[in-house]
């Protein structure tokens, strides 16, 4: 293999996804090799801006041909015949599931698996990222937070659930703060993060972020979960994991006991 060829990968969403998988694509960046990458449109303004160093694609949402098809077609167009396609399993493409390590690891492992790229890479995002702190400074003082209270950061919306929390979970002299999409970009979020007392967070972008940049010896963090053991990712820090709720445990229990 030539260290100098393009690699392009295949993983156009969802966000989340894209954050385990960056220190993939830097493991190969590092080596010289230019990276490309196609991903839903939406995805851009976070991406453009604070990992420069990829040379992102953008894709239109469409159903059938989004996930695969149309990342490989824009990659073949640019000339680029090395793909790596980092999804754990795709409707059409049986030989995902095939893989001998298919039923054995959580999505976010077997990623790293099939790149040929060490697991504990994941945790190295802060390498993947260029922050911008001027920016993320003013939106936490003019956007989030202008009185400059101590507060609870609470993120409770994932790609497909909203978790549920007991307001009373929150100590009464702390301002609680919901992350909404008051921003193009999630690194904006980053310094807001960082000052709080403690975030609450379901399995979404949020969370992965936190973990992977190694945060939770700095904040107090809790998990909710949202799906079952093999689609919630290896969590690497100290994370207090909160109950989610009767209905989403029936809805993701695997195990059960007394039964």
């Amino acid at each position: 293999m030539n260290k100098k060829e393009p690699l392009g990968i295949i993983q156009s969403r969802g966000l989340g996804d894209i954050i385990i998988a960056l220190p993939i694509a830097k493991f190969y960046y590092d080596q010289g090799r230019p990276i490309y990458w196609p991903v839903d449109r939406t995805f851009i303004p976070s991406l453009v801006q604070s990992v420069p160093w990829v040379n992102w694609l953008a894709l239109d949402a469409d159903q059938g041909q989004y996930f695969y098809n149309t990342p490989l077609q824009l990659l073949t167009e640019l000339s680029i015949d090395d793909t790596l396609c980092l999804y754990q399993s795709l409707t059409g493409h049986p030989d995902l599931i095939a893989r001998p390590e298919a039923q054995i690891t959580k999505f976010d492992q077997i990623k790293y698996i099939a790149a040929g790229v060490p697991f504990l890479n994941k945790w190295r995002l802060e390498e993947c990222i260029t922050r911008d702190r001027v920016k993320e400074q003013s939106f936490l003082d003019n956007v989030i937070n202008p009185s400059g209270e101590p507060y609870v950061l609470v993120h409770l919306e994932g790609s497909d659930h909203r978790a549920e929390i007991d307001p009373s979970w929150v100590p009464q002299d702390l301002k609680t703060i919901q992350i909404r999409p008051l921003t193009d970009c999630i690194f904006d979020w980053l310094t807001v993060i960082e000052r709080a007392e403690a975030l609450i967070c379901t399995d979404s972008v949020f969370s992965n972020l936190v973990d992977q940049l190694g945060w939770t010896d700095r904040i107090d963090c809790y998990f909710i979960p949202r799906s079952h053991i093999h689609l919630t990712p290896v969590l690497g820090g100290d994370w207090t994991w909160l109950d989610p709720g009767a209905d989403v445990k029936k809805r993701i229990t695997i195990f059960r006991s007394g039964q």
